[in-house]
């Protein structure tokens, strides 16, 4: 219950910021093209804010916190007195009209490189990404890739992290290769293609990594759990965390991948476990929950271990000064937009499964884990998000920013708007289809669960 207060809590915030950007990047532009704002609303339905400015404005906050909306003075909707006609968006001109309308996704990316320029500013801990042994038989493992070596460039691309890893190699999906640059454990560097023809992603049981046989290299795991999943089979047993463990299944406890093998084995049939608690020796029972895997059952309990520190040699601190900050955030928020639209365009030729789409619960998950790690790693899930809402904003959907721009486009072109009859079976088509897409996104969410 405590996660999904603190999941929706930041939800909500993130979304109050990020609307709150977009929203405001309509309002700006309008105000400076002249255009009358009626109303300034984050969120939908009553108002449980409200305030009305010295401009004429009614700025509200309202109970829906589910996205906002500029109301602008319209001799569409509205019906114009002759002072006011002049003020009114649909009386200006098509080139002012698209600056309005382009300025919420603009804002968004604006706001995605000032979160990452504060990101980098304050400095964001990470670790090299130095690989461990491959999965047998994967593709890294066939590409020959060697424990300790540290990966240096994903094609083209520098990598410092595994987030960087992970972002360059999501623009590989759908290709027949992937070229690697990795400095090898006794020095110097080589170069390693990794073959792709056969690799299949499933974002629901796998991540890009392994999906690739990928390891990171961590520290050694040691015979203490750090954590155990209150919902979890370990848990209704009695294990707690900090517990040491001394033996499962009859055997001394001798190595990490020992518990996952015996567990996973053993999927809902009882498992003997010994543990040291406050130096005494107890006795449990634990019957690993069955959970189905690419087809296969296996027994899951809810526990992961302590580790040793990181070595130094392998930690880095991704801090910059005041103007290189500026720097490694535009080539973030670019890299960024460019993947959005890779995968976005892997959609529709079918590269990347539409079971890969994730709705408000994913979003809401996503910004409780990032806000409880720390406020870099917020403003890093904040920035992407951004730029995600900026580009779906700028599809060619009737109902959405983009949609509006296909049509002042065009009436830039001809010299005459389109009919308002076009417009409105534009619009029910656009709707369709953004409520499709929604309801996927929600039911891949729940599937996720």
């Amino acid at each position: 219950m405590l996660a999904f207060v603190w999941n929706l809590g930041a939800f909500i915030v993130a979304l109050g910021i990020l609307v709150t950007v977009h929203e405001f990047g309509h309002f700006w532009v309008a105000r400076r093209c002249g255009v009358k704002v009626e109303r300034f609303s984050i969120g939908f339905g009553k108002a449980i804010w409200r305030r009305t400015g010295a401009d004429g404005t009614e700025y509200v906050v309202a109970a829906i916190p589910l996205g906002g909306y500029v109301k602008m003075l319209d001799g569409r909707v509205d019906n114009l007195s002759p002072e006011l006609e002049s003020q009114a968006f649909d009386r200006k001109p098509v080139w002012q009209r698209i600056a309005v309308v382009a300025a919420g996704p603009a804002a968004n990316f604006i706001f995605a490189l000032f979160a990452l320029y504060l990101m980098f500013l304050v400095g964001v801990p990470a670790v090299k990404p130095v690989l461990d042994q491959p999965a047998p038989q994967s593709i890294a493992a066939q590409a020959g890739l060697e424990p300790d070596s540290l990966i240096t460039q994903v094609g083209n691309q520098s990598v410092l992290d595994w987030e960087a890893v992970n972002l360059a190699l999501l623009g590989y999906i759908g290709t027949d290769s992937i070229p690697m640059t990795v400095e090898a454990p006794g020095g110097g560097s080589q170069q390693v293609v990794l073959d792709t023809r056969s690799w299949q992603v499933n974002p629901e049981t796998e991540s890009i990594l392994t999906s690739l046989g990928l390891v990171p290299w961590s520290p050694k795991a040691t015979d203490t759990l750090a954590f155990v999943d209150e919902s979890g089979a370990a848990y209704e047993a009695g294990i707690r965390q900090g517990d040491r463990l001394l033996s499962l299944a009859g055997q001394p406890y001798e190595q990490w991948q020992q518990l996952v093998d015996t567990v996973q084995a053993n999927a809902d049939k009882p498992v003997p476990f010994e543990v040291e608690r406050d130096g005494e020796r107890l006795a449990m029972t634990v019957i690993p929950k069955g959970q189905l895997e690419n087809g296969q059952l296996i027994g899951k309990i809810g526990v992961a271990p302590g580790r040793e520190a990181w070595p130094e040699a392998y930690r880095i601190d991704l801090k910059y000064g005041v103007v290189e900050s500026l720097t490694k955030a535009a080539d973030r928020t670019w890299e960024l937009t460019a993947l959005t639209f890779k995968m976005i365009g892997k959609l529709f030729t079918g590269d990347v499964s539409v079971k890969s789409l994730s709705g408000p619960i994913s979003i809401a998950q996503g910004a409780g884990a990032t806000a409880g790690f720390g406020l870099v790693y917020f403003l890093g899930f904040l920035a992407l998000i951004s730029v995600n809402l900026g580009i779906i904003n700028l599809l060619p959907l009737p109902v959405l920013d983009g949609g509006h721009l296909l049509y002042y486009f065009i009436e830039l072109l001809t010299g005459r708007p389109v009919p308002e009859r076009v417009q409105e079976i534009g619009f029910r088509i656009g709707s369709a289809l953004l409520l499709l897409l929604m309801s996927i996104a929600i039911v891949n969410d729940v599937a996720r669960l």
